[in-house]
């Protein structure tokens, strides 16, 4: 299939995809004109990549571990190493340190709106 086949069925854009190809995330066949040939297991990769992007690991974390996602029932989960694991750890850390500034500026903005 193509990249914009493969773009209807996976829900990510053909930018998206082409952004994946060159960090070396997924790896179209060519055809002999030169087209992207995407294969049917392709769907289930990008929906892999795409899970671990939302989760908020960047493009080298996925290609790190993009080994260790498996699909089953109920969507992607990640089989979790030593390093993955740890890695995950430090963005939940990261979050939530960026909640608690979020929260303390909205306290702010608040303090400021009441203060009258």
């Amino acid at each position: 299939m193509q990249i914009g086949e493969l773009a209807s069925k996976t829900g990510v854009s053909a930018r998206a995809l082409r952004h994946y190809e060159e960090r070396g995330l997924l790896i179209p066949a060519r055809s002999s004109a030169g087209y992207r040939d995407y294969a049917q297991e392709d769907i289930v990769r990008v929906a892999q990549i795409k899970t671990m992007i939302d989760a908020g690991l960047n493009t080298a974390s996925v290609k790190r571990y993009l080994d260790c996602a498996r699909v089953g029932d109920h969507g992607t989960w990640l089989e979790l190493c030593p390093d993955l694991r740890a890695e995950l750890a430090s963005i939940s850390e990261c979050l939530d340190r960026r909640q608690g500034e979020l929260y303390e500026r909205q306290q702010r903005l608040h303090d400021l709106a009441s203060a009258n």
